[in-house]
């Protein structure tokens, strides 16, 4: 018995018919095959957004501790040119030492910052006391489990 396929037919296929492997429907995705995909992609959230916030914490954290040293250095600064401490951030940007105030990353407000004023007693002008130390002003607990406005 011999074989024939003529221009692309199987034998005993009727002219204008297609052959049985053409006929194939295209299947979607099953219900399962849904649903486990479905679930690994929440299980990636879940573990890429606490990683995500993380990570937004510690860069916030990392302004804070810049934007404290840069107000306590001008502090420092103000007080040595001045004779005097600053009575208030503001004093430092009207003298030219800051541009603006910076922002407490934590609060996001550049007036939330907790000023710690100088002793009377040990203040370079007595009749002045003025700013010694600057923390922020947030309630909150930093990711080493020191509050922020102790730092």
């Amino acid at each position: 018995m011999e074989l024939r396929i003529l221009s692309g037919k199987l034998p005993g296929t009727q002219p204008g018919e297609a052959s049985p492997r053409r006929h194939r429907s295209i299947r979607g995705f099953t219900l399962i095959e849904l649903l486990i995909v479905m679930s690994i992609v929440v299980i990636l959230i879940g573990v890429a957004v606490p990683l995500y916030q993380r990570s937004i914490l510690r860069s916030k954290e990392s302004v804070l501790h810049s934007n404290l040293m840069t107000l306590r250095t001008v502090i420092d600064e103000y007080t040595y040119d001045k004779q005097k401490a600053p009575q208030n951030l503001q004093d430092l940007v009207t003298e030219g030492y800051l541009r603006d105030v910076p922002v407490d990353p934590m609060t996001a407000n550049n007036t939330s910052w907790k000023l710690v004023m100088e002793d009377a007693v040990q203040s370079v002008d007595q009749t002045q006391p003025g700013i010694y130390d600057v923390h922020s002003g947030s309630d909150k607990i930093s990711l080493e489990g020191t509050p922020y406005s102790e730092w």
